[in-house]
């Protein structure tokens, strides 16, 4: 027994001196990276459209690059709450803004790909999106029922429904 307390006490300072160490790596230790280039990433467009692989800054689309433009029955300024359509822009954040080329959330703007099938109160298939200093491709759904909207996007699935404004 006095053999062992001194022996235990010993492996518990040792353990704790040993996990105080501020910094696990070595001081000579060289512990700067690079971020990895992506080869052959398209860039974003100023205008917020989906990127194009050409260095033009802003290129028209082309006669074989066509989107769908957004039906006038879901054009206009929807809400998910009252308070949306009347706060302040930096302050709604549930507002979508729907134009006859893209649609605008609080943070990102979506356009239409080339797979989007329209009627005159429906829209669906895959957005580009862009904000917040990335792009990513989504399937949207829209449909309007009277003065409602209801977006539906997958993966993952959500249903949202809005009010005009």
């Amino acid at each position: 027994m006095r053999l062992r307390l001194p022996l235990i006490s010993f492996a518990l300072i040792a353990a704790i001196a040993a996990c105080s160490r501020q910094e696990p790596v070595a001081n000579g230790a060289n512990a700067v990276t690079a971020v990895p280039q992506q080869a052959n990433q398209p860039e974003p467009t100023p205008a917020g459209g989906p990127p194009t692989n050409g260095t033009s800054a802003a290129s028209p689309a082309g006669p074989d690059e066509t989107t769908a433009a957004i039906p006038a029955a879901l054009q206009g300024r929807w809400g998910l709450a009252p308070a949306d359509c009347s706060a302040p822009l930096a302050k709604a954040k549930g507002l979508l803004v729907v134009n006859s080329s893209e649609l605008r959330f609080y943070e990102s703007r979506a356009v239409a790909g080339p797979d989007v099938h329209t009627s005159t109160s429906t829209m669906s298939g895959t957005f580009h999106f862009t904000g917040e200093g990335r792009s990513w491709d989504k399937f949207e759904s829209l449909q309007r029922n009277r003065d409602k909207l209801t977006r539906t996007e997958s993966n993952p699935t959500a249903s949202y429904t809005y009010a005009k404004c």
